[in-house]
């Protein structure tokens, strides 16, 4: 998920607008972006939508209110029947709670779609603790960073690039034990493409997949900022096939054009080489 564009489930007027976007995933929201006065008839309004969703290649994310809130089982319960393929538990802190959250979210499982599960690191104890957590259960597919929660209490200025490096390497690293990805937080100056364009840079150098929208305008910044470039994809492509050959005899360490490749080298260049055929007709547009 390149992209991932959060929608409000109680605008519903947002619905099919965000899903004609060029963003790669949909994350309707239940939880901040929706007022408690509002929460019930978000979830109703979302579920109807979700239950008549067509077919489509849009990877569809829920993020629900926190796990032990009354509103969490009624998210569940509501959003049983629809397609959703991630829920995004916000939150985390403690493994044994994400286990009991996940017995619950497991009830949306369908013999055609298994449910992911996207934690939230926003606490200075889920940030603590992230490695356990992405550890806890298969279900988890990546962890999030929460940069309002996690850093306004704190008093840590959300412009501090070091403060910001220090959580996405800690987050990150988590990711890497667990083998899921690590997602990058929104960013809420949307008229400020540049600052944006600079975080989804700094992102991808610290090994992220991709990064929040939270508008419309900045979902292009992220896709094109998350793809390899074409010297990336030329090397990589380079890497894949010297290893290849070196494979058939035997070689373990080689050189490309000057440069040691061994294993790490090669798992990554070949994880460059997926990601750009999977996204083969907007690389070569």
């Amino acid at each position: 998920m390149r992209s991932k564009l959060f929608v409000p489930a109680s605008r519903p007027e947002l619905f099919d607008k965000a899903m004609s976007s060029a963003a790669d995933a949909l994350s309707f929201d239940l939880e901040d972006a929706v007022a408690q006065s509002q929460k019930s008839q978000a979830r109703a309004l979302l579920a109807r939508f979700l239950r008549e969703l067509p077919a489509s290649d849009k990877t569809i994310v829920v993020r629900v209110n926190a796990f032990g809130t009354d509103e969490f089982g009624a998210d569940i319960d509501a959003l049983a029947g629809t397609r959703v393929d991630i829920v995004n538990l916000p939150m985390a802190e403690d493994a044994s709670a994400v286990i009991q959250a996940i017995a619950r979210i497991e009830t949306l499982q369908t013999s055609s779609r298994r449910v992911g599960v996207l934690l939230n690191i926003e606490t200075p104890r889920g940030l603590r603790k992230a490695a356990e957590l992405a550890r806890s259960h298969p279900r988890v597919v990546g962890l999030q960073i929460g940069y309002a929660d996690l850093l306004e209490p704190c008093g840590i200025a959300r412009s501090d690039r070091d403060a910001l490096a220090h959580v996405r390497l800690a987050v990150r690293f988590a990711a890497a034990e667990a083998g899921v990805a690590a997602y990058d937080g929104a960013f809420a100056a949307v008229k400020d493409a540049d600052a944006y364009r600079a975080e989804c840079l700094m992102a991808k150098a610290h090994g992220f997949a991709g990064k929040s929208c939270i508008h419309p305008s900045q979902i292009a910044i992220a896709n094109e900022t998350f793809m390899p470039d074409a010297a990336e994809i030329a090397w990589a492509r380079k890497v894949v096939s010297a290893a290849a050959i070196a494979d058939t005899r035997g070689v373990g360490a080689y050189l490309v054009d000057g440069h040691m490749i061994d294993k790490p080298f090669v798992e990554r260049a070949r994880a460059v080489v997926a990601l750009a055929d999977k996204f083969a007709t907007e690389v070569t547009t």
